[in-house]
């Protein structure tokens, strides 16, 4: 009978040398993707570093800005900042101030535009919109009343934003539009500064016979 073979006997697999083993096979792949993560996080580190030295040169380039022009350098060199939306408005500011209301718009537009998630937007919409008035463009103004009032219902401005409509409308003669804005007033934000406002109006829109 032929005498049968030997059956292997599996080995035990050392860890140490199964880590050497994929080391050898993909060596240049881990060392590639060693060197994109740490590009990565120095590129990161670089930018948060620039980032905060850039906020902290605009922030003292705004403290010692005083005129229009220095307001629009800061917009200027550091445009992407806090600093340089903040120079935004009170350039804004300044240029109503000089009665230059279509320079402010312009302003204005440029702050929300870089700046479209920032706090203070609905304000600066609110400035855009008196400034149309005082432009005499009665229209222009009420359509950015009511994108306040509409788009930002939980902002400090979304009230002061409706009872502007009110008075604009009224002009229109479209007095239930104005009544339906006092009453938002008082439904939605009766606490604000405007609710008073809003309840005197209702009174002034009431059909004479009650």
């Amino acid at each position: 009978a032929t005498p049968s073979m030997p059956t292997a006997v599996p080995t035990a697999r050392d860890p140490k040398v199964e880590a050497e083993v994929f080391w050898f096979n993909y060596r240049k792949e881990i060392v590639a993707l060693l060197i994109i993560l740490l590009g990565a996080g120095f590129v990161f580190g670089a930018y948060r570093f620039y980032s905060e030295r850039q906020n902290s040169a605009a922030a003292a380039m705004l403290a010692e800005a005083k005129s229009s022009g220095d307001y629009q350098k800061v917009i200027a060199q550091y445009g992407g900042t806090p600093a340089g939306a903040s120079a935004c408005l009170l350039l804004a500011e300044a240029e109503r101030g000089e009665k230059k209301w279509a320079e402010a718009n312009t302003t204005l537009q440029t702050f929300i535009e870089k700046q479209p998630k920032y706090e203070l937007v609905p304000a600066a919409r609110v400035a855009m919109a008196a400034n149309f008035e005082s432009l005499g463009r009665p229209d222009e103004a009420l359509s950015m009343y009511q994108q306040v009032s509409t788009n930002y219902p939980q902002s400090f401005e979304a009230s002061y934003a409706l009872i502007c409509q009110v008075r604009l409308l009224k002009a229109r003669g479209q007095n239930d539009a104005a009544r339906q804005a006092c009453e938002k007033i008082l439904l939605e934000d009766r606490d604000s500064l405007w609710a008073a406002e809003a309840v005197h109006e209702l009174r002034e829109l009431m059909p004479k016979e009650q």
